[in-house]
């Protein structure tokens, strides 16, 4: 099992008031760690910890409030980091199970985090699959943990933002379209800085006919 010392720390999404990075940039998940300064207090997403996640955090304003988990297969790393800022863990009031799996003091919350909207992008028992998009309109920023990404995997070459596999042919339209931030973060790869919103309508609008383009290039560097 891999270690926080064995990450090789990569800033990404560096912006005022924020912060992301890679533990391990090699990973062809390419895995998205957060932490949002939102009137005076810090909030990490969805972390996987490495040497240097507590200097990026110092760097905000504010002192850490909570560790959030956004999907529910994401516990990565909240647990320890929650430990080590004595703070508690926040999971949805409505996800199942997750919670049970955190070695920490875990809180729940509702419709909003922090001033941030809580939008519900999918709740599914078939396949399992419980996420949490965190939306700060005043802010222009939206954080979406995994049906909308920017690694390589989930994106063809002529997408910015691109919509995760196993949803291509049902894109998580109700719970996104309608939504206008111009700084999309994302829970796996590096996040649009700029002009977000017109990235995410693209790519929920291009999802499935798209589709047959990213399963051939998955298939290519599967079998490459």
């Amino acid at each position: 099992m891999k270690g926080a010392g064995d990450a090789d720390l990569a800033v990404i999404d560096e912006f005022d008031g924020g912060v992301g990075w890679i533990a391990y940039p090699d990973e062809t998940m390419e895995r998205a760690s957060h932490a949002l300064a939102v009137d005076g207090d810090v909030w990490v997403l969805d972390p996987v910890d490495a040497d240097g996640v507590d200097d990026l955090l110092a760097g905000l304003d504010g002192e850490v409030a909570g560790i959030v988990v956004c999907l529910d297969r994401h516990k990565r790393d909240a647990a320890a980091i929650a430990t080590r800022h004595d703070v508690p863990v926040y999971v949805p009031d409505w996800m199942t199970g997750v919670a049970t799996k955190l070695d920490a003091p875990v809180e729940r919350f509702g419709r909003e985090l922090g001033g941030m909207r809580a939008v519900t992008v999918r709740d599914s028992s078939i396949p399992p699959w419980q996420e949490v998009a965190l939306y700060d309109e005043e802010g222009a920023m939206l954080y979406v943990p995994e049906s909308v990404g920017a690694s390589a995997y989930m994106r063809t070459e002529s997408e910015t933002l691109g919509v995760h596999p196993m949803l291509r042919l049902t894109p998580p339209r109700r719970a996104l379209a309608g939504l206008d931030p111009e700084r999309v973060l994302c829970g796996h790869g590096a996040g649009v800085t700029a002009d977000g919103g017109r990235a995410l309508a693209a790519a929920l609008d291009g999802s499935r006919g798209k589709a047959p383009g990213l399963y051939a290039k998955t298939l290519r560097q599967f079998l490459g």
